[in-house]
């Protein structure tokens, strides 16, 4: 009896407050969203832009997730839909920039030079941003835990695509922190 009524009492977090807000609208569970997702939401943006934008994106997908929580279907992990949304909202900025260049596996930002001895985190940093936009996302959402199924339906690309994106990455990576060592 006394459980039944501390249940009642006290509501314990729900294992998926993103299907509860979107049903109830309830601020509380957009809370809990927040508090569970925004620091990753936030690195991930970080690491597909700067940080200005990648706060400014953070903003704009938050409120999307109020405008469009209708949408969310509870089959969906919360965390892949929230990033679908926070992907789709900082190519839409890009593409407002004009910065925003066709996704090509092939496509890669200028060479840096890193000035440190050691494979370090800056250096991983440095060769992270070499990399070309969707092998640089792909890299990232798997660092996030999300699978391949979860990156495929967050980029909106086949399970192939990802995993030759990936596949490409980390030879990029190796390839460029291996230049990076020669280079000390």
């Amino acid at each position: 009896m006394l459980l039944s009524i501390k249940s009642w009492l006290f509501e314990t977090p729900s294992k998926d407050c993103m299907a509860s807000y979107a049903k109830s609208g309830d601020n509380r569970y957009l809370e809990q969203l927040i508090a569970l997702y925004s620091n990753d939401l936030h690195h991930y943006l970080v690491t597909q832009s700067n940080t200005h934008l990648a706060y400014d994106v953070s903003q704009q997908t938050w409120l999307k997730v109020i405008e469009k929580r209708h949408l969310y279907q509870a089959q969906t992990t919360p965390k892949a839909w929230l990033f679908k949304l926070a992907r789709n909202t900082l190519i839409d900025e890009y593409r407002k920039q004009q910065r925003f260049v066709e996704l090509d596996e092939n496509t890669h930002l200028p060479a840096q030079q890193n000035e440190q001895s050691n494979i370090s985190y800056q250096a991983f940093d440095n060769a992270l941003k070499q990399l070309s936009f969707v092998q640089r996302e792909a890299i990232t959402l798997q660092q996030e835990g999300f699978s391949l199924v979860d990156i495929a339906l967050i980029t909106q690309s086949n399970h192939e695509s990802v995993k030759t994106r990936l596949r490409y990455a980390k030879q990029n990576l190796k390839r460029l922190l291996g230049a990076n060592n020669e280079q000390a």
